[in-house]
């Protein structure tokens, strides 16, 4: 593995407050947020949530963010209308969750997703981000053989394996890693690291001190390290999305 099955921290976190300015739509058959149809189709963003779903604010926060800074915005419904609540997390059963969201369930509805969209709206760039349960899906949408997207951004893995890594060829990808991260621990970075540089890939890892699993969506803004992290981790991703928008 390249990072470890998902576990309790996966599904912590704070609520964060705010009104989103986007609106939901049926895409595909898929239960879609989307954030700045007014722009063009020159540079899209699909974004792959956590275990709360495409109705948490927080996630809904970020995805009005980058359409601020001129992206076109999708957040899917991979959950199958089966997303965390918040208020549900003390008396989840684990085990029973996951059991029903499979990468045998999931990867079919993402993949089916991606192909419409490439088609269908076209975009002049298209990339991908993907949080904890969401990132195993960015990455497999940069396999240099299958994928859909130009580029991807991840924080916080879970789920992904080293092969999939190793699948993605020389394809762009980011990853903001948190310092205590029993998903994405020290050695299973080292081997995300080693297996991309045997790639030749183009890519960046960093790792948040005063942070742990979750950050860049659930982070406790009142703690100033993490708010840091958060924001740091945010527009790490546009500078990203922004310089390979313009090799295109």
């Amino acid at each position: 593995m390249a990072s470890n099955p998902s576990q309790r921290c996966c599904f912590e976190g704070i609520y964060h407050e705010g009104t989103s300015k986007g609106k939901y739509i049926d895409l595909f058959g898929v239960d879609t947020y989307v954030i700045g149809e007014q722009l063009s189709n020159d540079k899209v963003i699909v974004l792959f949530t956590d275990y709360f779903g495409n109705h948490f604010n927080n996630s809904l926060l970020i995805a009005d963010q980058l359409s601020a800074k001129g992206y076109k915005v999708y957040i899917p419904d991979i959950l199958f209308n089966d997303a965390v609540g918040v208020n549900d997390v003390a008396t989840l059963d684990l085990k029973a969750w996951l059991s029903k969201h499979t990468e045998t369930l999931t990867k079919p509805l993402v993949d089916k997703y991606m192909a419409s969209l490439k088609k269908e709206i076209n975009p002049g760039f298209l990339g991908v981000i993907g949080y904890c349960f969401g990132a195993k899906y960015a990455i497999q949408q940069i396999n240099e053989n299958t994928g859909t997207a130009d580029a991807a951004a991840i924080a916080h893995p879970s789920f992904v394996t080293i092969e999939e890594v190793a699948a993605i060829g020389k394809n762009p990808l980011l990853i903001s890693a948190a310092e205590v991260d029993p998903v994405f621990p020290q050695e299973l970075r080292i081997l995300t690291e080693n297996k991309l540089k045997e790639n030749g890939a183009r890519y960046q890892i960093d790792l948040f001190s005063g942070t742990s699993h979750g950050f860049a969506v659930r982070g406790d803004l009142t703690n100033p390290h993490v708010k840091y992290a958060k924001e740091k981790a945010f527009y790490d991703q546009i500078y990203w999305f922004d310089h390979f928008s313009q090799k295109k």
